[in-house]
């Protein structure tokens, strides 16, 4: 009863080591069954399930069931060689090498080969000459690319791999995460961004590797995107706390990178300074400082700032510099007692002036409980005197400076007492009592003109004319005036005009006159005159 019971357990466990042997063979057969190696390098194919004994075997290699090599050959080759444990050393394997290889053994005295491996060999190449090209871009001195903002641009990858490779393209930046772009089997791989934007700067990416050995090949080219302001450069000014210098601002902002910016003297055409920064303080790279001196700037000359950015775009702002001119009223009064004002107006400077009042002795006026010193909207400096007296009488300056020098304009005033303004009154009471002598003595004279010219002796004409004038005046008689003409260009004889006055006492009645022509050869009509 116990015998079968034995051999059912010694029969199992020889299976279970059989399995076991069997699946310990199967295991080692699928690691040695497929072995890549890289072209051009050196590989060695293991000879597996040897005996014992195995110094006593002798090996050699099949390829692709043709015996390739043999141990201990007569001829020894330096591409194919086995060693004494059985492997099979290769030696700058070729695509040629590819197949199927067996390891075969046999004992010294002779008895048949027996086949120990069974490995496919395959020879993989690459990734190698990876390569990228982006266009349009212009390279950077620190090997960084750099496109135009709204350009289409082109991304090209290419690798040589064997048998085959998957190329992949993709975009690392600090705000989001890698994501892929593209990605392909061929020997190149391309996309494009139409309009590409600064968003999509970054460090771009190309991954290539090889189907075969997994070998994989990475090559990466940052690239930004550049852009110019949209907006126009700014030009601004301020006065340095010393009055000889001025500081010119400029600046343009919106764009990257930066651009540069240029000081122009356009009247004398020379750079005054060059950017972006030149003796700033502020920490804007946009923004180009200059202190300027005085003396070389004139006033009418136009100063203009330049920015150059780097994708083309050329924009330039400019102002013209101007002396002050202060302008007001020259000449001011007052009483004694009251409050004047003086005033005056500098609003066409620039950069804009410092303006203050000031006194004959240089002495700069302050508001105090005397004066108030004030300046409204519209650029207008005001001085108020309060209570003025006599001593007020005199010059003050409405004194305005900019850094391409000073101008003052004076205001004299002159302070009066009331004894002062009553003269005043009688002088001007005298003066429109003159004036209105004159004018009625001149009314007389016009409406008296004609016997006023009489009288003068204009009753005789010039002899060369031919005039002759008689003048008889009386309350009984006619006033007979008779006037000899001077003869005509046309050769008529001299024409005579008699005027008759009737004697007063009919002088209600219209005077006749009677003009006789006596023309030889033309005789005209007599022409009346009337005399009232």
């Amino acid at each position: 009863m116990g015998y079968p019971y034995n051999l059912k357990m010694i029969i199992s466990a020889i299976v279970l080591h059989l399995l076991l042997l069997s699946h310990q063979t199967v295991s080692e057969e699928q690691v040695q069954r497929y072995v890549i190696g890289e072209k051009g390098e050196n590989t060695s194919l293991q000879c597996l399930d040897q005996p014992v004994n195995a110094s006593s075997l002798v090996y050699r290699w099949k390829i692709n069931g043709t015996v390739a090599v043999t141990q201990n050959p007569s001829k020894p080759s330096e591409h194919l060689s086995i060693s004494n444990n059985g492997s099979l050393w290769i030696s700058g394997l070729q695509y040629i090498d590819e197949g199927q290889y067996e390891c075969e053994s046999q004992t010294k005295d002779g008895s048949s080969w027996q086949t120990l491996s069974n490995i496919q060999l395959r020879v993989a190449e690459g990734p190698t000459n990876v390569s990228l090209a982006i266009q349009p871009a212009t390279l950077l001195q620190n090997g960084t690319l750099y496109v135009k903002n709204d350009s289409d641009v082109i991304f090209n990858c290419s690798s040589e791999s064997f048998p085959s490779q998957n190329l992949t393209w993709t975009v690392e930046d600090l705000a989001l995460d890698s994501y892929d772009k593209a990605s392909g089997n061929k020997s190149f791989l391309e996309f494009s961004i139409t309009k590409i934007q600064p968003r999509n700067q970054g460090m771009y990416t190309c991954t290539s590797q090889n189907t075969l050995s997994k070998k994989t090949v990475k090559k990466r080219q940052e690239v930004l995107v550049y852009y110019a302001p949209e907006s126009r450069p700014e030009c601004s000014w301020e006065i340095a706390n010393e009055t000889f210098d001025v500081l010119f601002i400029c600046s343009w902002k919106g764009g990257y990178p930066v651009p540069t910016l240029d000081w122009h003297e356009v009247l004398e055409e020379h750079v005054i300074a060059k950017g972006p920064t030149v003796n700033s303080t502020s920490q804007e790279t946009e923004r180009l400082e200059v202190h300027v001196n005085r003396f070389i700037l004139h006033s009418g000359e136009e100063v203009k700032c330049i920015g150059h950015h780097v994708t083309g775009k050329v924009d330039s702002c400019s102002f013209k510099l101007k002396m002050p001119y202060p302008i007001g009223d020259p000449m001011v009064s007052a009483l004694v007692g009251s409050n004047v004002t003086l005033s005056c107006t500098e609003s066409e400077s620039l950069p804009p002036a410092k303006t203050v009042w000031r006194q004959k002795d240089d002495k700069t006026i302050n508001t105090s409980s005397k004066y108030i010193v004030s300046v409204n909207n519209n650029n207008t400096y005001s001085l108020k005197i309060i209570n003025v007296t006599k001593e007020d009488e005199g010059i003050y300056f409405c004194y305005s400076i900019n850094p391409l020098g000073p101008k003052e304009l004076e205001v004299y005033l002159t302070v009066k007492t009331s004894e002062d303004n009553k003269g005043a009154v009688v002088g001007v009471f005298v003066s429109v009592f003159i004036m209105m002598i004159g004018v009625a003595i001149g009314a007389t004279v016009y409406s008296k003109r004609d016997r006023i010219c009489i009288g003068l002796g204009f009753s005789q004409l010039d002899d060369e004319m031919g005039d002759v004038l008689s003048l008889v005046d009386s309350d009984e008689e006619e006033i007979v005036l008779e006037t000899e003409l001077p003869p005509p260009s046309n050769g008529h004889t001299t024409t005579l005009v008699e005027i008759h006055r009737r004697s007063s006492s009919d002088h209600e009645d219209n005077a006749e006159s009677t003009v006789q022509h006596n023309d030889q050869t033309h005789p005209e009509p007599a022409q009346q005159i009337e005399d009232d």
